[in-house]
């Protein structure tokens, strides 16, 4: 398809393309590439879910109880490697055109809203990678030597109202009767309950942290993604190595674990007010949030000064006047000149100049106003602290998972924890937040048809009080689970050294 260039200024010259008429049965074989993307999550998510289950039973297994927090929050930090490394590489990837083997127009830049960055390349880059770790995955022994020993020197802290202690068989009847003694277990369904509702925290912000960064301070999108991830992955690794060392420094057991997890996360729900002090207003923004000098109504493009100049609600290419007031683009600016696409003068709409461009004082430059908020700082600081104690109960929250159920089926309920993390936390979390966010926009692009497609300008208060009303609740009730769960826990009886031997003896008896 050849792609026609719109010098949209006023008039719009191309009146070939305005007098188009519209086609709105046809739909773009795009589309079907959605079931694609669905497709790779669904073997991604089939692939790497193991690792979380299987995994960390086998770390479990494998070192001393007092040490297995250590390791478990190295292995769960270990798995934010990854995520950093496609934060900031995918940040410079952004920079380049997603068809960089053609040939891009000149006055479209990373900084322009129609920009769209090489997103693919390292999803290829990552597959494979991926393919490497098949064989060295496929030679891990089934138990680690010295696993067994310390296996019989462990007691349990199985939550003891109600816990049988039957096998999993190869019939359905024990599976099922396995999975009802898990959801049975009213310690373990609470705590699960919790950190899928923190998840859905996490998962929200990991996706949608870029887009508030760049609406609220008005930076590019690479840009953004960047401080996201530097915010994001650092903190997120030192809370779970660092609460795993705290509870192996300290030998917590199964009801301290859960006391910590509750001290931390009220503290991550306290400092989550910083969305009611680190947020930014708009800029003014011409027929959005301002008229054009009270001449015209909000949300309304058109105005006396450009309602001459027909021009392209579908084209969106913002300005910066010299009255400090951002325009849709140069024909809603009512520009009539251009130098060296994007510098505009002659604009009609901008009647009272703030400063000059050169020797240009009616004109416009490319791109939006510069943000005048100066609380990023502040805002990174503080959210660094509560990602930091958000993510101080990740690697407790497991451990106590894996104590307050038996031994034998430890697996089965990470598993149980994985499904409801997914159920619960990291599916609906991108969800409710993009639908949040999408509540907050107050200017839609829509094409010649009059279909709305991505939104272009959001009300940056609104935006920070729903991420601020979706955090807050989701913690809250996070945090009364987890304080269910430690008045609800009982530890088991303490066994004497008799009793423990003839467990022992029974055991290999069985055997």
């Amino acid at each position: 398809m050849t792609l026609t260039i719109l010098p949209d200024t006023c008039p719009v010259s191309n009146r070939q393309f305005y007098n188009a008429t519209c086609s709105p049965d046809s739909k773009s074989s795009l589309s079907n590439y959605l079931y694609v993307f669905i497709l790779g999550q669904l073997i991604l998510g089939a692939g790497g879910t193991p690792l979380y289950t299987l995994g960390t039973a086998f770390i479990d297994d494998s070192v001393p109880k007092h040490k297995s927090s250590v390791y478990i929050g190295i292995g769960y930090s270990m798995s934010l490697l990854g995520p950093a490394i496609g934060y900031v590489v995918g940040g410079q990837l952004l920079k380049i055109y997603v068809d960089f083997n053609q040939q891009v127009r000149t006055d479209i830049t990373p900084n322009d809203p129609r920009w769209v960055g090489a997103w693919w390349v390292a999803f290829v880059a990552c597959s494979f990678c991926t393919w490497l770790l098949v064989a060295p995955f496929s030679y891990f022994p089934r138990h680690l030597p010295g696993s067994q020993k310390i296996q019989a020197e462990k007691i349990s802290e199985a939550h003891s109202a109600g816990q049988g202690q039957k096998n999993i068989g190869g019939s359905v009847t024990d599976f099922s009767g396995t999975l009802l003694s898990l959801l049975r277990n009213p310690v373990l369904m609470c705590l699960v309950i919790a950190a899928a509702l923190e998840a859905l925290v996490a998962t929200g912000f990991a996706t949608f942290l870029p887009k508030f960064i760049e609406n609220q301070f008005g930076f590019s999108s690479s840009y953004s993604a960047t401080l996201a991830g530097v915010v994001l992955i650092p903190g997120a690794a030192l809370g779970q190595i660092l609460s795993g060392i705290l509870v192996s420094k300290l030998k917590l057991r199964c009801k301290s674990i859960i006391k910590f997890i509750a001290i931390t996360c009220s503290i991550a729900l306290v400092l989550n007010s910083v969305f009611l002090f680190a947020k930014c207003g708009n800029e003014p923004f011409a027929g959005v949030s301002e008229t054009y000098n009270g001449t015209s109504t909000f949300s309304n493009l058109t105005a006396p000064c450009n309602e001459n100049c027909h021009c392209l609600r579908s084209v969106y290419l913002p300005v910066c006047g010299t009255d400090q007031i951002q325009y849709f683009s140069p024909c809603y600016a009512g520009c009539s000149s251009v130098h060296d696409g994007k510098v505009y003068s002659n604009c009609s709409c901008v009647v009272n100049p703030k400063n000059t461009i050169g020797n240009i004082t009616n004109g416009a430059v490319a791109g939006k106003c510069p943000s005048r908020c100066t609380v990023l700082p502040a805002f990174l600081s503080i959210f660094f602290l509560t990602i930091i104690f958000t993510f101080l109960a990740v690697t407790p929250t497991t451990v106590a998972i894996l104590r307050c159920v038996p031994d034998m089926h430890r697996s089965f309920a990470m598993g149980v924890h994985m499904l409801f993390l997914r159920i619960v936390g990291t599916i609906p979390g991108p969800i409710i937040f993009g639908v949040a966010i999408d509540h907050s926009c107050t200017l839609w692009s829509v094409d010649e048809c009059g279909k709305h497609g991505a939104c272009w300008v959001y009300n940056n208060h609104l935006m920070a009080y729903t991420l601020l009303g979706i955090s807050a609740t989701s913690k809250a009730i996070s945090i009364t689970f987890i304080l269910i769960a430690f008045f609800l826990y009982k530890p088991p009886p303490v066994q004497t050294c008799s009793s423990q031997k003839n467990t022992e003896i029974e055991t290999s008896v069985q055997l």
